[in-house]
């Protein structure tokens, strides 16, 4: 008799032994049903916490890069910049480039939160988070990421950090979400993905102006002054807290020195 570990499904991979319960293909009723609630719990939970962050720019990048690595000082700076110019700083709130950034707004005085994910490794949420919530689903902690940022900045990473690039990039090109900027940072870095875009327009599978979408730059002072004009000024941006319903018993703003922005409009 084959072992477990030998067996392979009929596509030819490794069997999966405890996939994710949701994606495991039809299920009893009642497990489905068990989901959905179990679901709509974790938005609740992602609306309750992230609420009151006021308007934020999500960071991407790899959990990989340690503290004496280039790319960590960038990010860290990038948040502190981020910080100053009134926004919370929002990444995945684990390790990397994602604690780079949230320290970069620890270092301004600034909000710092984090939307975790649950991982069998290398995702633990950072010592420079004034608050975080932990997501089972990754589409859940897209969902929220999303919904209160207006700008994306992404540093090197991997396979999630192109995932979360293109989603933005997607919604953003398909008008589920406003043009909002994404700013991509180290250009060597990127330049091969740079190039993937550009075969992209010459095979017509997406327009030239798609490539306008993408800020791709080496200059954290360039990529500020996009933020400010394309995402402060051009949605009314102002620094005023939202009130809060002491009856529902929400937390007040992480914030410490001043106030961040609130969104004059949407």
């Amino acid at each position: 008799m084959d072992r477990p570990s030998d067996r392979i499904d009929r596509f030819a991979k490794p069997e999966t032994p405890r996939p994710e319960g949701l994606l495991a293909g039809p299920r009893s009723r009642l497990a489905e049903l068990r989901s959905v609630l179990q679901i709509l719990g974790e938005f609740i939970r992602g609306f309750r916490a992230l609420h009151f962050v006021g308007p934020c720019v999500c960071v991407f990048g790899s959990a990989r890069f340690k503290e004496d690595h280039p790319y960590y000082g960038v990010a860290r700076e990038m948040g502190r910049r981020l910080a100053k110019l009134g926004f919370t700083v929002m990444p995945g709130g684990g390790p990397g480039i994602m604690e780079a950034a949230n320290r970069g707004a620890r270092d301004a005085g600034g909000p710092s939160v984090g939307c975790n994910i649950e991982l069998p490794k290398e995702q633990k949420p950072n010592p420079y988070l004034d608050r975080w919530i932990t997501f089972h689903h990754f589409y859940m902690r897209k969902v929220m990421m999303v919904k209160y940022s207006y700008a994306f900045v992404v540093m090197p990473g991997g396979l999630g950090t192109l995932d979360e690039l293109f989603e933005a990039l997607t919604l953003i090109q398909t008008k589920k979400i406003l043009s909002f900027p994404v700013v991509v940072m180290e250009r060597a870095f990127w330049d091969p993905m740079k190039e993937m875009l550009e075969k992209m327009v010459d095979e017509a599978t997406i327009a030239r102006e798609d490539l306008h979408l993408i800020l791709l730059t080496d200059s954290i002072d360039e990529a500020i002054r996009h933020i400010e004009k394309h995402a402060v000024e051009q949605f009314g941006l102002r620094r005023k807290a939202p009130s809060r319903s002491k009856i529902l018993g929400e937390p007040a703003h992480p914030a410490r020195a001043r106030g961040p922005f609130r969104a004059a409009r949407r």
